[in-house]
């Protein structure tokens, strides 16, 4: 039972995973879609930060007293990520905005439809 406990952020990893994705398949607006896609994103982060931390590891600089290093790499890749997600997050965004120009509204289902109408 307490390593289970112990294992809090994986839970909140698979908590938010599961609601992103709920959020993309489930709902019809677009705008939920980004958000959905923005949480599941944050939901790899913190899979990634989480995975990246070693018990007891201290940053990888070289000096006496210190055996055991943390790998700095998954923090550099996701704040790689971060702004790649920002901008695609910004992108999405902005063809929302020209899809409702275009049809005049943001509903999947509505677009859909008059696109088979066309």
């Amino acid at each position: 039972m307490m390593e289970t406990i112990g294992l809090y952020n994986y839970w909140v990893v698979i908590v938010l995973m599961m609601t992103g994705f709920y959020i993309v398949v489930a709902r019809d607006n677009l705008i939920k879609k980004v958000i959905g896609l923005s949480i599941f994103q944050t939901s790899v982060f913190l899979l990634f930060i989480s995975v990246g931390k070693v018990e007891g590891g201290t940053a990888p600089i070289i000096a006496d007293g210190f055996e055991v290093y943390s790998n700095p790499l998954p923090g550099v890749l996701i704040l790689t990520a971060i702004v790649v997600g920002v901008a695609t997050t910004a992108v999405a965004l902005g063809l929302v905005v020209r899809i409702n120009e275009e049809y005049g509204t943001i509903e999947e289902t509505e677009i859909h439809r008059q696109d088979v109408e066309a």
